[in-house]
């Protein structure tokens, strides 16, 4: 096997099992630890992966997006610390979106029963998970749906979005950075989440510590089109800082 072929074979398993351990990779294609960090190095170098201690995770992209039953099982205390959080700034909002995703989803369990609210979605599972709640009427946006995210896009829900006026959006990403604002590999579902944030008068970002630095193939925001960005406490304090200084309060939880 040469070196393309074993930085290829990184990245598949990167890809299919969600992160990769570098004393497990030296084994698998029996190299050293240390001919494994070089292949990491450039991969990262090439968008591709993103470098933990120890290992990596892969980066989202055009040619690649995670599965949502996939990012159920990823980081779920974090997602609920934040989900929780964000539940806490509806404030007196009455008309929400709820975006599709994970910790969306959690969002939406989150957001509170006793008073009425109109929840408008194009995600299945968030759909799903408010239907029985008395008082809060779902409206899930018509179209195509992806079978990976189990969430509608194209210009079905893009239209009916459009006719709305929201009083606040809960948005996710599957990258965001300072310099390219918040991205998602597919055009479809950035277009989505693009008419979202025309159609709202309040926005906040809701992701976990390693969707920042990260860079998707489709930017739909920037970061100071949002009032908050809630995530969890493994972003850096300073890291929290240089992004509050583009316009959003940004929770740590």
């Amino acid at each position: 096997m040469d070196t393309e072929e074993r930085r290829r074979g990184i990245l598949d398993t990167a890809r299919r099992d969600g992160s990769v351990d570098v004393t497990a990779l030296a084994g698998l294609f029996r190299v050293a630890k240390e001919t494994i960090r070089r292949d990491l190095h450039v991969l990262e170098e090439h968008g591709l992966v993103r470098r933990t201690h120890g290992g990596a995770y892969p980066v989202e992209s055009a040619g690649f997006e995670t599965t949502l039953a996939v990012r159920t099982t990823r980081h779920v205390p974090q997602k609920s610390r934040i989900a929780a959080a964000a539940a806490d700034l509806l404030g007196d909002a009455e008309t929400v979106f709820v975006d599709e995703g994970f910790t969306p989803q959690l969002v939406a369990e989150a957001l509170p029963r006793d008073r009425p609210l109109t929840v408008v979605t194009a995600s299945l599972a968030v759909a799903t998970v408010l239907a029985d709640a008395e008082k809060i009427a779902v409206l899930l946006l018509g179209g195509r749906v992806r079978g990976g995210t189990m969430a509608t896009v194209d210009h079905w829900a893009t239209r009916m979005l459009a006719d709305f006026v929201i009083d606040l959006a809960y948005v996710g990403a599957n990258g965001i950075s300072r310099e390219y604002g918040l991205t998602t590999p597919d055009p479809a579902v950035s277009e989505v989440k693009a008419q979202a944030m025309r159609s709202s008068r309040r926005r906040v970002f809701t992701g976990i510590h390693t969707k920042f630095g990260a860079v998707s193939f489709c930017r739909f925001a920037g970061v100071g089109d949002f009032e908050a960005i809630v995530t969890d406490a493994a972003l850096p304090s300073a890291e929290a800082q240089r992004y509050s200084l583009l316009g959003p309060q940004v929770v740590r939880v």
